[in-house]
Formats: structure tokens, C-alpha cells, sequence
């Protein structure tokens, strides 16, 4: 389950960017073609954060489509796997969306006592 070690590298992106802050919220996107599966990450990210500043924080999960191009027409189309085909019948399909695994933001709790105005 490559899912978990997915999971933990977010967790230690995340408390290394963070630097230690309690994090509320942690947004992702994965693309419908990287190949992960969201509800193990979802179950993965609630074991991985216990103990951490990400523990209770929510987990919102963006999931871009797939989109390709074709190489000998130029048409670009959703793309519900790699192995899908131009409606011209070319298999030559460059993958242009949808594989992508990032985070796109965190939300930090801050603690504002110590804040200067």
C-alpha cells in the first residue's frame, strides 16, 4: 500500500513547512490518473497524524480528471485511464492532466498572545 508512505511524506512536508504549528486544515490535490487511491490516504491520514500537530486536522481532497492530447490531431479530451484513445482512433495520446499528487494548502492554527500590532 504505497498510499501510507504517500500519507507520511505529506505529514512531514507539512510539520517541516509548518514549524511545529497546530495545522487545522491540509488540501490535496490528486489527480483521477496518479494511480492513489483517496480513501486509503483518507485512512492513512488519520493514523499517520496521531501525535502530530495534524492530529484532528480535516483532510480536503481535490480530484482534477484526467485530460490528454492527441498527437496526430491535436484534440484534447477528459481521459478516464491511460489507455483510453482520441475519437480519431489514435492511440497516441499525451497525458496532460490528472496525474498530479500535491499539497495546495494548510491552514495553521496561530497562537496571536505573542503577536506585536
Amino acid at each position: 500500500m504505497h498510499e501510507l508512505s504517500i500519507t507520511q511524506g505529506v505529514v512531514r512536508a507539512v510539520v517541516e513547512h509548518t514549524g511545529g504549528d497546530r495545522v487545522l486544515v491540509v488540501r490535496l490535490e490528486i489527480g483521477a490518473l496518479s494511480g492513489v487511491e483517496v480513501d486509503s490516504v483518507r485512512f492513512c491520514f488519520d493514523a499517520v497524524t496521531r501525535g502530530t500537530p495534524l492530529d484532528g486536522a480535516e483532510l480536503v481532497v481535490d480530484r482534477p480528471e484526467g485530460r490528454g492530447r492527441c498527437r496526430p490531431c491535436g484534440a484534447e479530451f477528459p481521459l478516464g485511464s491511460v489507455l483510453d484513445g482520441c475519437a480519431c482512433g489514435s492511440l497516441d495520446v499525451e497525458v496532460v492532466a490528472g496525474e498530479q499528487l500535491r499539497i495546495r494548502n494548510v491552514e495553521v492554527a496561530r497562537d496571536v498572545r505573542n503577536m506585536r500590532v
